[in-house]
């Protein structure tokens, strides 16, 4: 039988599939290297005579030495952060006698329901093998935010109040009858969770919240990591807007009234 002729590819079209693979490519290690961990000083992830780091499959623990006080700080990394790249913010927290635990999302995106749903009960065990503390607050940054919003719709026993950092979440629960301290921060210039979207959501949060504007800040710089995909440019240093962060977090570890200085009415 005579053979059929195959029709050539055209030169363009063989290019243009190269050239789609290659950006393609280049996109993803894009946004892989804008939430790589930066900047972090390799001390800070070792333990010393005031903090244990302790790194596990689902946290990394900063312990207190000395002082060990009751209470304790549960984060929820953002996604595709490591929980190293919070190692700044969060070691302070630890060094003033808080236990902190940094949750690791589950396959770093956490892009299902069910990964969510993990990272809560990964939240879960870590308070369950803590019993002599007396109190935790639940936090996150950006998608750990909203894992943290999706844990409090029903509040766990033991778990005093709620932190949301740059994030737009709650904007699928209504937590506006929770009973619980609510501390919302945000910076006007995060563009990831910008502050009209933030703001928008405020109806699903309690009357009570307090607000925390950190004005220059962007999304990005709550953590230690690149400049995110679509953020605005921060125009105060990283140290100055997570040394306000810290205090928020602070505040509500020790049930204190705002730190002075800082927007915290409710808009």
């Amino acid at each position: 039988m005579p053979r059929l002729a195959t029709k050539p590819v055209r030169p363009l079209r063989r290019w243009a599939r190269v050239g789609l693979v290659v950006w393609g490519l280049g996109f993803m290690l894009y946004l892989a290297n804008s939430v790589r961990t930066q900047g972090v000083a390799p001390a800070q992830l070792h333990s010393d005579t005031r903090v244990q780091v302790l790194s596990s499959a689902d946290a990394l623990e900063l312990r207190p030495i000395a002082s060990l006080q009751a209470r304790g700080l549960i984060f929820f990394s953002g996604s595709g952060v490591s929980a190293e790249a919070y190692v700044p913010l969060l070691r302070p927290v630890a060094e003033a006698g808080h236990r902190v635990f940094i949750v690791r999302l589950p396959w770093r995106f956490a892009p299902l329901e069910s990964h969510r749903d993990e990272a809560i009960a990964q939240a879960r065990a870590l308070i369950a093998s803590q019993p002599e503390a007396t109190g935790w607050v639940a936090a996150g940054h950006s998608l750990g935010g909203a894992i943290a919003a999706r844990w409090l719709q029903s509040p766990p026993p033991g778990v005093t109040a709620l932190v949301l950092v740059g994030t737009t979440h709650p904007k699928d629960h209504d937590l506006s009858a929770l009973q619980l301290p609510v501390t919302k921060v945000y910076a006007t210039n995060d563009e990831v969770a910008p502050v009209r979207r933030v703001l928008g959501n405020r109806r699903l949060l309690p009357a009570s919240t307090q607000w925390l504007e950190i004005k220059g800040g962007n999304h990005s710089q709550f953590g230690h990591y690149g400049h995110q995909l679509f953020d605005g440019d921060a125009t105060i240093t990283r140290e100055e807007q997570q040394l306000l962060t810290r205090g928020a977090l602070l505040q509500a570890l020790a049930h204190i009234p705002a730190m002075p200085g800082s927007t915290t009415d409710k808009p």
